[in-house]
Order: C-alpha cells, then sequence, then structure tokens
C-alpha cells in the first residue's frame, strides 16, 4: 500500500504547500537547486508526480494511508454544496457580463477537473452562435494550452475590438513570463486607453499585418489551476497582484478531496453528468459512493473520472468496479 507524507512547508512552482498530505513516490533527495521530494500531486495540482521543493527532511513527515473515508455531516455537505452551486453560478453570471461589454475582465481559480471551463466554453458558443447566424465576425474565442508572449499579442489584437473577449484557459505558463504578464496588465490596465505595445522586432507580426502598437477595447477571461495568493515568489506575487487589483477575480474555493466529491454530487444532481448513459438513481450513487470511497486512490477526483468511471459501469455491468481500480487507480493503491 502506498505510503503518504505530510509537508510541513515547501513549495511547487512557486506555489506555497503548507500543512498538506500527499501520496508519497520519493522521499527526499537534493537536486541541483535544492532538495525535494516527489509526490502524487493529482488531488491538488492535478499531476501524478510532482516534485515539491522543501528545505530539509525536517519539513516533512511521513504519516499513516488513510484507510476509510471521514465521517461528514449530511447537513453541512448539503450547505457547502449549495454554496458551491452559487460559486457556479457567479462564474456564468460573470462570463455574461464580460460578453456584453459590462465588465472588463475576470480571473477564475480553481483546480483542475470540477467544469472551470465548462460553463465559459457554454457561454461563449451561444454568443458565437448568435454572430454566425447574424453574418457577424466571431468576437470571442477559447485558448487552450501554451501561450508564448507573441501568441498572446496577436490573440490579444484579434479580439481587441469593443465587445469581443479572448479566454486564456490552462496558460499558466503565462503567470510564469515577464513579457506574457506585462501584456495581460496592459489588456487590463484601469484607465480609458489600453495601448499594448510589441517592442521588439517580430517579422511574424509584419507578415500578418499586425501593428506593433494598438488600442485593447476587447474583454479578457482567465483560467487558472494557480491560487495568486498562495504563489511563493515574491516577484511573481507582485506581478499577479497588479493584475488582481485590474480584475474581477474569483476563486471557485474547492481547496478539499471532499470538496470535490461534492461538486461531482452537485453536478449529478442537476442531471447533466450522467445525461448520456440512460442511469437509474441506484447506479449514479454506486459510482459516486466508488469515487468517495476510493478518492485517495483515484489517478483524480473530478467530473472526468467520474464519466470514466460511468463508461466502465455502462459497458461493463457486473465488473465495473473491478476495471475501474484497475484502469482509474494509481498503481500499488
Amino acid at each position: 500500500m502506498q505510503g503518504f507524507v505530510k509537508i510541513k512547508s515547501g513549495s511547487y512552482r512557486n506555489q506555497e504547500v503548507k500543512d498538506e498530505v500527499f501520496p508519497l513516490i520519493k522521499q527526499f533527495q537534493l537536486g541541483s537547486k535544492g532538495g525535494y521530494i516527489t509526490v502524487d500531486g493529482t488531488g491538488r495540482f492535478g499531476k501524478d508526480k510532482i516534485r515539491v521543493t522543501v528545505a530539509t527532511p525536517t519539513d516533512y513527515e511521513l504519516v499513516d494511508v488513510p484507510t476509510t473515508v471521514e465521517a461528514t455531516d449530511p447537513a453541512l455537505d448539503e450547505q457547502r454544496m449549495t454554496e458551491i452551486a452559487e460559486r457556479f453560478d457567479i462564474l456564468n453570471d460573470m462570463t455574461k457580463a464580460v460578453l456584453n461589454g459590462d465588465i472588463r475582465a475576470m480571473i477564475v481559480a480553481g483546480p483542475p477537473g470540477v467544469g472551470k471551463s465548462f460553463g465559459i466554453e457554454g457561454e461563449l458558443e451561444r454568443a458565437n452562435l448568435f454572430d454566425q447566424i447574424s453574418g457577424r465576425r466571431v468576437k470571442s474565442e477559447m485558448i487552450k494550452g501554451t501561450a508564448s508572449a507573441l501568441g498572446m499579442y496577436k490573440a490579444l489584437y484579434k479580439y481587441s475590438d469593443e465587445n469581443s473577449v479572448v479566454v486564456f484557459d490552462d496558460c499558466d505558463s503565462i503567470l510564469l513570463d515577464d513579457v506574457c504578464l506585462n501584456l495581460l496588465k496592459g489588456a487590463l490596465d484601469s484607465g480609458k486607453k489600453r495601448r499594448i505595445s510589441w517592442l521588439a522586432d517580430s517579422h511574424s507580426l509584419r507578415n500578418e499585418g499586425i501593428p506593433d502598437q494598438f488600442d485593447f477595447k476587447g474583454g479578457v477571461i482567465f483560467i487558472t489551476n494557480l491560487k495568486f495568493d498562495q504563489m511563493k515568489s515574491q516577484k511573481t506575487r507582485d506581478h499577479l497582484d497588479a493584475i488582481q487589483s485590474r480584475c474581477h477575480y474569483l476563486d471557485l474555493t474547492l481547496d478539499t478531496m471532499h470538496d470535490k466529491i461534492l461538486r461531482i454530487k452537485q453536478i449529478a444532481r442537476t442531471g447533466e453528468l450522467f445525461a448520456d448513459f440512460d442511469f437509474d438513481q441506484l447506479d449514479q450513487d454506486l459510482i459516486i459512493d466508488f469515487m468517495t470511497a476510493n478518492q485517495t486512490r483515484l489517478r483524480e477526483v473530478s467530473l472526468r473520472m467520474a464519466i470514466k468511471i460511468a463508461q466502465l459501469k455502462k459497458s461493463f455491468p457486473l465488473k465495473w468496479e473491478a476495471l475501474a481500480k484497475t484502469t482509474c487507480m494509481k498503481a500499488g493503491a
């Protein structure tokens, strides 16, 4: 059985890690940049193998493997699910406000796999559909994955008109790049004019007819897995504080494994999660109970994982649990 470790003081990619428990992969090692331990960061960071920087072995301790799920108060769980639903309702309302031009920019922070992008993408598709039906140019786009500074400049120019919106989803590398951060700050500036400039020579911009400066009048939504207040680098935090002061910052506050389970239950109740599977209530409860009982052993606790397990249950109704333990759980768990 896999061991667990409680990190008292450490960091991962400039984010503080303090008093948090992770499945342990490899104990303390010294690298070129100092000490670290290797853990399964799926629950917090969405990656199953990460190196958490620690100064010395005294900054962490081995803890017992959790074998059972702690008992919870049903009334408190209901209250928490209501709070989670309200946060996502706010996310949808704020997205509409950005698309309407009433709000200039928004940052959405939360762990991977909880549906941050889903609601935003739906609102963009509806807005773009109206543009397409009316024969107008589509005014919004969701950009996913790594974005270079030059790519970001081009995207901001493309959607620089009023009521245009560009959404950066899972582009956390932007927050660790000084040039990208300065471009983002320019787009979010609170002044009447938001002038964005590219001072370096670029054949690419010339070939595409993009000027080396322009006024940005559009909106920006930035979706991130990182929590701004937990970034350890002071330099990065100064940049992020400047960005946060320029726009709305919505933290979905899904900070624990239990919160993620409750989010899955909340979406299941709406009928959206298992809509394609024709399950009765008992089938849905069995899947969620399985995820709850095995939450520390699953490769990730997310809406995506719930769908994966549902697919197994649909295809293999008599042995779906055995298959889920083989294909959806971490080796040795």
